[in-house]
This record gives C-alpha cells, structure tokens and sequence, in this order.
C-alpha cells in the first residue's frame, strides 16, 4: 500500500510509533446491485477499497477519488453510511496505525473495474450474498452496514 508523502514525513520525526490518521472505505455498486472489492497486494485478502485522506481533503472527495485509482471505476456518492475506529494495525515495516473510518456507498458511474494500482492483486463485482474468501472483517462489517439501508445500523454505538 503506498504510503502518502505526509505519512512519510511524520514517520521521519515519530518513527514506527502510533499514528491516528483519518481513513475512508467505500462501498460501491453497479446497476446490477453487485458490491465491488479488491484483493489486497499486502495480506491476499478480499476488502472494499479503502485509502487515506490527504491533509484538507474532503471524505467523499476521497472515497471516489480512491476507488477510481485502485480500480479504474467512476462512481458517485450515495450516501455516508457509517464511522468506526479500527484496531491498532501493524504493518510489516513495524509502523502501527490507527484510523478513524468514514464510509460511503457508492454508485459506479461508467469504467471498467481492473486493477489500476500496485495496492491490489485482483479487482472484481460480486453479489452480496456471494462474496469471496477471505474477505476482511471490517469489510464485512462495513458492508453490513452499507447495505442495511437502516439507520441504526450506520453508526455503531
């Protein structure tokens, strides 16, 4: 996963120490009700994309922004669909993170889905009631929520 210019420079004065840093997901479907994902380059498994905003980027303009680097789809906002706080991840390097997670679904507006970065192996549509393994759990978490369509499942309390 590339990691962002203004990520680097923080890691040069903290080190591998912990960041909070803001994430988005992004939950998009085709007119055929399909959920897109990708197959992640650092861990194999299935996930919806997900990136980092960049300093004073907005998080929508993010999540469209990462599914159409990582996949090559167009795709609109729907809706916000909820927030969460992930897990302290270490990575291989030893830096540890954790994100606040702002998610979205999306409609995918015109592209063809392919894989149009180096952070995925595979990029593919799947229906929600067959979807592949391993997937993450956050992204099944995420997609429960996203396609719920109910608002007290948006937000986790």
């Amino acid at each position: 996963m590339p990691i962002p210019d203004f990520v680097v420079q923080l890691r040069s004065h903290v080190g591998t120490a912990p960041l909070w840093l803001p994430g988005v997901s992004a939950i998009v479907t085709d007119d055929d009700d399909r959920v897109l994902l990708t197959r992640r380059a650092d861990n194999g498994m299935w996930a919806v994309v997900s990136g980092i905003l960049e300093p004073g980027e907005e998080p929508a303009v993010a999540a469209v922004r990462e599914v159409l680097e990582e996949t090559g789809v167009a795709a609109e906002v729907v809706r916000l669909t909820s927030v969460d706080v992930t897990a302290p991840i270490t990575y291989p390097n030893g830096d540890v993170a954790q994100y606040l997670d702002v998610c979205f679904l999306l409609r995918a507006t015109g592209g063809d889905a392919r894989v149009a970065d180096d952070e995925n192996l595979e990029v593919a549509w799947f229906v929600p009631d067959d979807l592949p393994e391993p997937l993450t759990e956050t992204s099944r978490l995420r997609l429960g929520k996203a396609l719920a369509g109910r608002a007290e499942a948006w937000f986790r309390q």
